[in-house]
């Protein structure tokens, strides 16, 4: 299963490479991962989504929440949150029935056309992990030429 983990960190050289090597180090893997400032401009907030089972994912946000950088360490997964990945991706459309058909899958899925070119259609689409990969899924038959995933970024929400 995979999990999300956010952790909160300083905002300073160095401390991205070191965390990313704690958890490699170890022999776990890193599925994605994205870092980004916060408000605080001190302050920056890591999303790693990592395979595992519950040990692992333990073993995971205890080693990170030993170190001097990091300021919370937190797993999303089992938590109310928000979840969304961004993908650019750039199909091959050859005559007006493919592109048609692209457009069509595209609509379905609630993407958005970003660019148009004589020979090519460029999608954007921001949803949660599964859906971006169906929508991938959707896509493959009609040759995508180039294609950029953002890995997931979570917050949380409050229960309902």
């Amino acid at each position: 299963m995979k999990h999300i983990i956010n952790c909160l960190v300083e905002n300073q050289p160095g401390v991205l490479a070191r965390i990313v090597g704690l958890i490699s180090g170890r022999g776990y893997n890193i599925d994605t991962l994205n870092v980004g400032p916060t408000a605080d401009p001190t302050v920056s907030k890591m999303t790693i989504v990592a395979p595992g089972d519950a040990k692992v994912i333990d073993q995971i946000t205890q080693q990170l929440s030993k170190q001097v950088d990091v300021i919370e360490v937190v797993e999303m997964t089992n938590k109310p949150h928000l979840e969304r990945e961004i993908v650019l991706v750039r199909v091959e459309t050859k005559d007006n029935a493919q592109r048609a058909e692209v457009l069509d899958i595209a609509s379905t899925f609630n993407a958005q056309v970003v660019d148009i070119q004589k020979d090519s259609v460029s999608l954007q689409l921001a949803s949660n992990q599964n859906a971006v990969s169906e929508f991938l899924k959707a896509m493959q038959p009609h040759h995508i030429i180039d294609l950029s995933r953002s890995g997931v970024i979570a917050v949380g929400r409050e229960s309902l």
